[in-house]
């Protein structure tokens, strides 16, 4: 058995002595990288550039411990695959990362920083990444914080890694902080406007109620109640609203973004205040994270339209991003303020001195 994991520990280092050999050229060349695993995750940011480095070759379990609720993966690593084994244990990523497809890989979870339902109340994808292994533009392997929540050295480094796209080098290995899955979870619906809707969640979100995810569309607001048994009957009925049908179905529908209002047209993400209230922007929208989280969507737009979108948003103190759109005539992301943008380029400067990973991908 030692010898086999000897074996195993060797073909990994090959696998990243080949990462490290195609990364040196491509930087002693200038040739930009296409960092990638799947490649379920394509169309977000701006569109791919260069030749591609196949991510999911890299992949495994490191270390799991269930008692420490900490996981330890590589990059190429299914998502599927980690979600499964955590299942066995009851735990699970609590940010709910959404799952593009079979393949979608772990790796790509990090970079995109994607989250979902239940984000509002368990934190983003940052929030549970307790260190990282990466490999920067000259194929040095650099390691930054550890496997507990105590360990600072490094530790905003390795959340920095968290919605960076792959632009500041090969994330090859990823510890993150697991949950336990809830012992009781039920799902509530109330008619009501946007604006009631809004005002209801705040109200709820200074109350000690233990909702875990929230959605408003079309005049419906769905609240799910997750925690012990007698924390959720409890909320059950001081909330009061009717039992939501298919409840399970449609929060993965959510997650997923396989929910009917996630395709077609053009899709903005606007991040704003919890407590804004209804933002007029011409268009359809979808609900979550209490009111935090808003998507937009619109017919396809040109630039004009885009910025006037930008700067209502602005005004309500949130930001937008060209989330989905076949036509992208301006930043997919909202711009940085300039000392924002000096940080991202020294740290860009300083892991990939020859811009060579995913150039573009962001601003």
């Amino acid at each position: 058995m030692a010898a086999t994991g000897a074996t195993q520990a060797d073909d990994y280092a090959a696998i990243a002595a080949q990462f490290a050999e195609r990364i040196r050229a491509a930087s002693a060349s200038g040739s930009p990288l296409c960092l990638r695993g799947s490649g379920s995750k394509d169309w977000y940011g701006q569109p791919p550039q260069g030749e591609v480095l196949d991510t999911r070759a890299y992949r495994g379990v490191v270390s799991y411990e269930p008692t420490e609720l900490v996981i330890t993966v590589r990059c190429g690593t299914a998502l599927a695959e980690i979600e499964a084994l955590l299942a066995q244990h009851q735990q699970m990523l609590a940010f709910e990362p959404p799952r593009f497809g079979a393949g979608s890989t772990i790796g790509g979870v990090v970079a995109s920083a994607l989250s979902g339902p239940r984000r509002a109340s368990a934190g983003a994808v940052r929030d549970f990444v307790l260190g990282a292994v990466l490999m920067d533009g000259q194929g040095t392997i650099l390691r930054f914080g550890g496997q507990v929540m105590k360990n600072v050295a490094g530790y905003d480094v390795s959340r920095l890694l968290a919605g960076s796209l792959g632009t500041l080098g090969l994330i090859l290995e990823v510890s993150l902080k697991v949950l336990p899955l809830p012992l009781c979870e039920t799902s509530l619906r109330f008619e009501l406007s946007e604006i009631d809707a809004l005002r209801r969640l705040n109200e709820w979100g200074g109350q000690p109620l233990p909702i875990s995810a929230s959605c408003w569309y079309q005049g419906v607001l769905a609240v799910r109640l997750s925690g012990a048994q007698a924390a959720v009957a409890a909320a059950q009925q001081r909330m009061g609203g009717a039992p939501l049908e298919h409840a399970e179905a449609f929060w993965n529908a959510l997650r997923d973004q396989t929910h009917p209002h996630f395709s077609g047209g053009c899709l903005w993400r606007l991040s704003l205040p919890s407590a804004a209230s209804a933002v007029i922007l011409g268009g359809e929208q979808l609900i979550e994270w209490g009111g935090a989280q808003r998507w937009l969507k619109t017919a396809a737009v040109d630039a004009a339209q885009a910025e006037s979108i930008r700067r209502t948003v602005a005004a309500a103190g949130g930001h937008a991003t060209l989330y989905r759109s076949e036509h992208k005539p301006v930043s997919v992301f909202h711009p940085l303020a300039a000392p924002l943008m000096r940080i991202h380029q020294g740290l860009k400067a300083s892991f990939d001195p020859a811009g060579i990973f995913n150039p573009g991908r962001m601003y």
